[in-house]
């Protein structure tokens, strides 16, 4: 008979292998929905980057385009059309933002479709800095782009799993959208930067 102040003993479930194996199998789902968590954290994480990266790419695209327009290298009818498309671009609300950018990718393919006027640019006063950083903000568009919507497509291809929509390891972030536009550069820009 247990005296006062010793403890009752208490019966403890006997430990078998079948216990042991199923501790061990749901250790091992729990480090792998944790792993794939993290590379889904990681994704949106370089999603957030690329996007910056992108916006800032299109940023500069549009302060050269309109930094052209202004210059009075162009003439007239050039530069209303190219000043009013990068205006829209730099300003234009998220959801306007794909068209905005394609209507200036647009204008810089009608003002530029001709090889003489990028030479006339050229030949002004500062023209050969003017068009070199033309040319390098159209090229890099399209990369930076390129590098987002891959990016984008390599989380939605991870959040399309089971696993990630049955254990919500996405948690609230939103589903991440490509960026689409228009991003052809003009013939005689593209000429120039091979």
């Amino acid at each position: 008979m247990p005296s006062v102040g010793q403890g009752v003993p208490i019966a403890l479930l006997p430990v078998t292998p079948t216990l042991i194996w199923a501790l061990v199998v749901l250790v091992a789902i729990g480090l792998y929905l944790s792993w794939t968590a993290g590379r889904l954290d990681r994704l949106h994480a370089r999603i957030d980057a690329a996007r910056a990266a992108l916006d800032a790419q299109l940023l500069r695209r549009a302060s050269v385009a309109q930094e052209l327009a202004t210059s009075g290298v162009l003439d007239p009818a050039a530069s209303i059309v190219l000043y009013e498309a990068a205006h829209a671009a730099r300003q234009a609300e998220e959801e306007q933002r794909e068209v905005a950018e394609s209507e200036l990718s647009q204008a810089l393919r009608a003002v530029f479709a001709d090889a003489r006027q990028v030479e006339a640019v050229r030949e002004a006063p500062g023209g050969e800095a003017a068009t070199h950083e033309l040319t390098e903000a159209v090229r890099r568009v399209p990369m930076a782009r390129r590098f987002h919507n891959d990016t984008v497509g390599a989380a939605r291809r991870l959040r399309e799993h089971r696993k990630v929509r049955w254990f919500r390891l996405a948690g609230h972030a939103p589903f991440p959208m490509a960026f689409e536009m228009d991003d052809e550069a003009p013939a005689a820009l593209a000429d120039r930067a091979s």
